[in-house]
């Protein structure tokens, strides 16, 4: 598996937009996908908004902020996720939801992506059942809210390769998070 480089995030709520946050900020290129335009745009200002007040409180340098924030594009359509190494979806916590978003996902990533979920209640190894990559699965639960906390859990399904467990601890360290 070559390294992660680009970050693909369904969800620009809350979640998503956190995580695409921090990963910008550790340097990841991150596209952000949700169900609509007005959504995706409203995620990224929110995770503008939230850069600009770590500016302010002196947590944050202007220059990164700008540096992370041109890191962050729009996927307007899901598609455009194609080309993203590690795709973590942190859609509502509901399966159908879920299950409906890897049948439309999956065919168009490439074969060696590796797939996450942000789930803190559906079984991996169920959710990765209905997708064409089992071995490429994994459960990256970020905790809430994703830029202040630390802690993440990986949570691996049954047939979760240890090649890709091991990118995505590689992927949770980069962004200075603790792994559980």
């Amino acid at each position: 598996m070559s390294k992660i480089e680009t970050i693909g995030i369904i969800g620009a709520g809350q979640m998503g937009g956190g995580i695409a946050h921090v990963s910008a900020l550790a340097g990841y290129k991150v596209l952000v996908y949700d169900i609509s335009p007005d959504r995706i745009e409203k995620g990224i200002a929110t995770v503008s908004g939230n850069m600009a007040r770590q500016v302010g409180s002196g947590k944050l340098e202007e220059k990164l902020r700008n540096e992370a924030m041109a890191r962050i594009s729009a996927a307007p359509a899901m598609a455009d996720l194609a080309g993203a190494d590690l795709v973590i979806e942190a859609a509502t916590e509901d399966e159908t939801v879920k299950r409906k978003i890897y049948a439309q996902l999956c065919p168009q990533l490439n074969p060696e992506a590796i797939l996450a979920t942000n789930t803190s209640s559906i079984s991996i190894t169920r959710l990765a059942s209905q997708t064409d990559r089992p071995e490429r699965f994994i459960g990256i639960h970020f905790m809430n809210p994703v830029p202040v906390m630390k802690l993440v859990e990986l949570v691996r399904g049954i047939a979760t390769e240890d090649q890709t467990f091991e990118a995505a601890k590689t992927y949770v360290k980069q962004l200075d998070k603790t792994i559980t």
